[in-house]
């Protein structure tokens, strides 16, 4: 060919991808078209109509209907869509049917809030009246979070969610709560309960958080009668100064080491005195000292148990002016198990009205309960000297009840010493302010109650049948989700289930007029009275319970209502959200059909929350946990690891996450995350996970480029494809039995890693760079162009389904360039079935040495890149001396330079003792490639320029034709 002539341009000659999916996704401003779509043709109900397939069900613990969602909201949402997607895509027929828990003290404490804004009171308004706002309070909120839910992607019944207010799970609610009345278990007890003062009613456990709190200390004298303990004071200490009115005991702890100590010596402002006499624990005798401000004292001798079990002790009150006798009365010192030295004296202050512990301390001893305090937290009003006074007040701060104690302690010469402590304290998660145990009347269910109802397979008791379904019955992940709820039930006392508010579904039962709760006939035990109240709720709602005549109309033609009392306390949420496996699994068609969820997915605080209380309600009413699954999720905290605070201006909302990026990237972001502990969030994480979106972006959009046009005339079989693509599929069959395994254990992070590897670098780094060549310039017919093509597509359908559960609208994108239509979607698929006859181990082991020969060779050439002198790898004529012989074998039996993009490479077996000085070690050579650069491929060819079409190798001239 003449020096001087023109070489062609092959440009038009080449087939270089095409495709419209863009490289910049626009996630913000496309997604709501594919949500659109979506609903359009209806993809939820249409993949109801699979037929012959096994049901799986994710029982969605419902939010509670108020308030914008927050990151943990959408964390909980992705992980639920993630699990029901890829459960569908695995043949299984997955529903997901949303829910919203609507009653409770949340939206009553607004609608309150609303009414002291405008100057009203709620108790002067008509309690159906208020109910109503309460209910319309709800649903807005549902139609504010149903949208902001949805656009997170999340799959479900939408149009026909569960709602704890429905007239019908209103009636079950109560139907549910008369089978606690009915076999027995629900009685009336007075405890002392978690108590919030503003809110004026009990909370359960889940509704208690905890913060620092500075308490008042004190230390208390009490006197023994008639010479005991040589006249040895003994001294309890309390954080809770406004107990002491209530005492009625001092516990001390039957293993414990005790001694009698005199007071030698004190410093200043020290309320002790010099020679007097206390009993302490020796353990805690010096502690207690020093916070007296006793600067010497004595240990006379011991005091042994015998001695000092059933010791009268006079109630430090006991003559106090103005006390009016109210406490005149010696009060005991009993032994009790759960005194421990770990602080105060060795002895503790016993009000049984106010504590677990006192109260068990009551019941086991007789000890008589009080009802000093009031709702509101305020002393009942004819209690000498402190009648009416506050121990909070409405607004929660501290009222004046532990200072008037500490100086009626004072004046009774009683007070040993005071101080301050900040410690954790309970308080309510709503109103945020602190909490106080009181003894009111409230409903239980007991719960080691063996119960004669025909269920019992898994125990008599409720606790039995708990601690069985969490030890034989359910799948935890992680496993530490089983350890923590047995704990809690293994320990926990009896359930309370009333609340003294308005908005809830009322505790359907009456008591008989005169008659004591101990009595067999003081509860109104009837079925056809509870068949009447659960057809009046499906017709109604609960509201009716409220309206006047509802009793007479109940009873009727069975008792005599005037012998009843109709209950008003409405039940704890807890119990509604506990009952919806009733109303939801059993009774919907979309439930599951033994009522039975395969999944609960909730944060790791529902263990006693939702997980805790849905296992007692279905252990007294199904005989068995309503789940046979149970997965727990960690809190979000910010970038730093600190939990998110408005305060502190640190939240993440969902909202601007996906306002910035889409909501596929706050999926990914909960996909790359392990979900088992607590998950960071903030624009430096976020930035990485958009990283990781793109560049698997680009490896969808690789693959669309080159399978423009691809039909089933080019499919290659299996068997006949190059070794290369052989091993792809190896890969593929790998990845799938992978993939399965992976979301059929909830492990999303595992799943993603995976397939991202898989992706980013056997893909894009090394198979789509390898075969580039083959895709652009090979002719149409070359069995490795086809070849490659085929398993292009083979890849397109499995990474398409398989990222489907994680990113759906980006998938559904890429899905739709390939397969439009009106009625079309990626989420009508299934992950495809992949061949197990791909599988090829020992193909895979010797891909696995190729590979890292190759990596050498990349590595050499980089090295004379980065001098300058060699441009591309293309240029490179590498020389390969192979450190053992099976690599040499592999290598021979390949086309190496093809995989390492280099011209041919010269394989070489290193000398024996070459491999001795250095084993395994291969030698790399990189010489300049001989011959021309083709003017179509690039490559550089000793044959260039010797063909018909100038400048072009063999294999380019014969594809030009």
């Amino acid at each position: 060919m003449c020096a001087d002539t023109p070489t062609p341009d092959y440009r038009d000659s080449v087939f270089l991808p095409e495709t419209d999916f863009p490289m910049r996704a626009g996630l913000p401003q496309r997604e709501p078209d594919w949500l659109a779509r979506w609903e359009r043709i209806g993809v939820y109900n249409r993949l109801r109509g699979k037929a012959g397939r096994a049901d799986f069900t994710l029982h969605d613990g419902p939010p509670y209907a108020n308030g914008h969602l927050h990151i943990g909201h959408a964390l909980n949402k992705v992980l639920k869509d993630m699990v029901v997607r890829s459960q569908q895509m695995m043949g299984k027929d997955a529903r997901y049917v949303p829910g919203w828990d609507c009653h409770g003290l949340p939206i009553e404490w607004k609608i309150e809030e609303q009414y002291r804004a405008k100057g009203l009171n709620k108790d002067d308004v008509n309690i159906v009246d208020f109910r109503q706002e309460c209910r319309r309070f709800a649903e807005g909120w549902i139609d504010v979070q149903r949208a902001e839910f949805k656009r997170l992607g999340i799959t479900g019944n939408w149009d026909d969610p569960y709602l704890t207010m429905n007239y019908h799970a209103e009636a079950v609610i109560a139907d549910e709560f008369m089978k606690f009345l009915m076999n027995g278990s629900l009685y009336q007890g007075s405890k002392p309960v978690m108590w919030s003062p503003v809110e004026k009613t009990a909370l359960a456990e889940a509704e208690v958080e905890y913060h620092d709190l500075t308490s008042h200390t004190i230390w208390v004298r009490f006197a023994p009668q008639n010479g005991a303990l040589d006249g040895a004071s003994v001294v309890i200490w309390t954080t809770t100064p406004w107990t002491i009115p209530q005492n009625r005991a001092v516990s001390f702890g039957p293993t414990l080491a005790y001694g009698i100590y005199r007071v030698d010596a004190l410093g200043e402002n020290s309320t002790a005195k010099v020679g007097e006499l206390l009993a302490l624990g020796d353990a805690l005798a010096e502690g207690v000292m020093k916070s007296a401000r006793v600067e010497g004292f004595t240990r006379l001798r011991d005091v042994t148990t015998d001695e000092m079990t059933g010791l009268l002790l006079a109630h430090p009150y006991r003559g106090i002016e103005g006390g009016q006798g109210e406490w005149d009365f010696d009060v005991p010192l009993l032994p009790g198990d759960h005194v421990t030295d770990d602080a105060g004296t060795g002895f503790v202050h016993t009000a049984p009205s106010h504590g677990d512990d006192d109260y068990q301390m009551g019941v086991k001893f007789g000890l008589p309960m009080t009802y000093n305090i009031e709702a509101d937290g305020s002393y009942r009003a004819n209690l000498p000297l402190f009648g009416g006074q506050a121990i909070l007040t409405p607004e929660g701060k501290e009222g004046p009840a532990n200072v008037s104690n500490i100086k009626a302690l004072a004046a009774s010469g009683t007070l040993f010493a005071k101080g301050k402590l900040k410690h954790s304290y309970p308080h309510s998660w709503r109103s945020k302010a602190p909490l106080i145990y009181r003894n009111t009347p409230q409903w239980f269910v007991a719960i080691d109650k063996p119960l004669d109802d025909g269920m019992g397979a898994n125990g008599d008791t409720i606790r039995q049948r708990a601690l069985n379904s969490i030890n034989h019955l359910v799948t935890w992940t992680p496993p530490s989700g089983r350890n923590r709820l047995h704990a809690m039930i293994e320990a926990r006392p009896d359930w309370v289930l009333s609340r003294q508010r308005a908005w809830g579904v009322p505790l359907t039962c009456f008591t008989k007029v005169g008659a004591k709760p101990t009595d067999d006939d003081f509860l109104l035990r009837n079925a056809e009275v509870n068949a009447r109240v659960r057809a009046a709720f499906e017709a109604d709602g609960a509201d009716v319970w409220y309206k006047d005549g509802f009793k007479d109309q109940i009873l009727h033609g069975i008792v005599d209502p005037a012998a009843y009392t109709q209950i008003f306390d409405v039940l704890d949420v807890w119990f509604d959200s506990g009952s919806t496996h009733a109303f939801v699994l059993r009774d919907r068609e979309d439930g599951s059909s033994d009522g039975i969820a395969d999944l609960y997915l909730e944060g790791t605080d529902q263990h006693r929350g939702w997980f805790h209380s849905s296992l007692l309600q279905a252990c007294g009413t199904k005989g068995r946990a309503p789940y046979r699954g149970v997965l727990t999720h960690g809190f979000t905290l910010d970038e730093k690891g600190m939990k998110m605070s408005k305060s502190l201006g640190n939240t993440v909302a969902p909202q601007a996450v996906i306002d910035e990026y889409g909501a596929d990237i706050l999926r990914l972001w909960v996909a790359q995350a392990d979900y088992t502990l607590d998950l960071r969030i903030g624009k430096e994480i976020l930035k990485g996970v958009a990283d990781s979106y793109r560049r698997l972006r680009n490896t969808m959009r690789f693959l669309l480029g080159n399978l423009k046009d691809f039909s089933e005339a080019e499919r290659v079989d299996a068997a006949d494809m190059p070794e290369l693509e052989q091993w792809v599929l190896h890969r593929l069959a790998e990845l799938d039995t992978e993939v399965r395994e992976g979301f059929g254990k909830y492990d999303f992070q595992g799943v993603f890693q995976k397939l991202f590897t898989f992706a980013t670098t056997d893909l894009s780094a090394v198979y789509f760079d390898i075969r580039k060549d083959a895709l652009y310039c090979d002719a149409p017919s070359s069995l490795t162009r086809r070849s490659a093509r085929t398993v292009l597509d083979i890849l397109f359908h499995r990474l398409t389904t398989w990222l489907a559960p994680i990113l759906v609208f980006t998938m559904e994108e890429v899905w739709l360039c390939r397969y439009p239509g009106d009625d079309s979607s990626l989420h009508l698929q299934d992950f495809p079935e992949t061949p197990k006859a791909w599988l090829n181990p020992a193909l895979g082991e010797k891909w696995v040495r190729i590979m890292r020969a190759r990596k050498s060779v990349t590595a050499a050439i980089e090295v004379r890149r980065t001098a300058k002198e060699i441009g591309s790898s293309l240029e490179a004529a590498p020389r390969f001396g192979c450190a053992d012989d099976e690599t040499f074998h592999d290598l021979q039996s390949i086309d190496f330079g093809e995989v390492c993009i280099t011209a041919p490479v010269k394989l070489e077996l290193m000398p024996t003792a070459a491999r001795t000085l250095s084993p395994g070690q291969p030698y790399v050579g990189v010489d300049l490639a001989l011959g021309h650069k083709c003017e179509r491929c690039w490559k550089v060819l000793p044959d260039v320029g010797t063909h018909k079409q100038p400048g072009t190798c063999k294999r380019c001239n014969d594809a030009l034709g």
